[in-house]
């Protein structure tokens, strides 16, 4: 099956991959306080608006390397495309997840593609976790308790998921190999004592 591009959410853990039957030629790279979806040094030209984008991003903390361990931050967003940059930036400003999530989706609203593709998200905050979705028809965004998925096509309404994954390294690779078509990459976050942790899978 192709869902597309897709987040697991919750409790502790989050993933995002990257599935992609037009735009194979994309990786993750890790800067900053971000992991940032782009093209790959042999990928095509093109001027998509949607092929680039910052997919994680941790809240209150200027630095997120995964190598030095986790950062101190107070949440971290993923999502599919530039609206997890509005989400950290509304939280970083004091709104709660649930609403800078709710009014991020709905301002910058569904991808204006051939395909009206939704926009996708996930915030773990330092006790709860939230997805979101905003699609033509609809804009969802629930808390949520256990594993939670929402894709941009065939399950585009978040429902629970069997997903085992404990550390942001596992979440990365689970979400990589699940048995949906064209994986491309994938990007973990897990939270932990010391704060987030960020993982990278670029199936290489």
């Amino acid at each position: 099956m192709y869902v597309g591009r897709f987040v697991v959410v919750g409790p502790e853990i989050a993933a995002y991959r990257v599935s992609s039957r037009s735009f194979p030629n994309r990786q993750i790279i890790e800067r900053d306080a971000a992991l940032t979806v782009g093209p790959t040094e042999d990928a095509p030209e093109t001027d998509n608006p949607y092929i680039s984008y910052n997919c994680a991003r941790t809240v209150g903390t200027e630095s997120a390397d995964s190598a030095s361990g986790p950062t101190a931050a107070d949440a971290a967003v993923v999502g599919n495309g530039s609206h997890v940059d509005p989400v950290t930036e509304k939280m970083e400003l004091g709104y709660p997840a649930r609403d800078a999530l709710a009014e991020s989706l709905l301002a910058l609203d569904y991808e204006k593609d051939d395909y009206d593709t939704p926009r996708i998200a996930g915030v773990l905050t330092d006790e709860s976790a939230f997805v979101g979705t905003v699609r033509k028809d609809a804009l969802v965004v629930r808390e949520v308790s256990e594993p939670t998925l929402v894709a941009t096509y065939e399950k585009d309404a978040p429902e629970a998921f069997d997903f085992g994954a404990d550390t942001a390294g596992e979440a990365a690779s689970e979400a990589y190999d699940l048995d949906f078509e064209h994986a491309v990459c994938a990007a973990g976050v897990a939270r932990t004592d010391g704060g987030f942790e960020f993982a990278v899978e670029n199936g290489e």
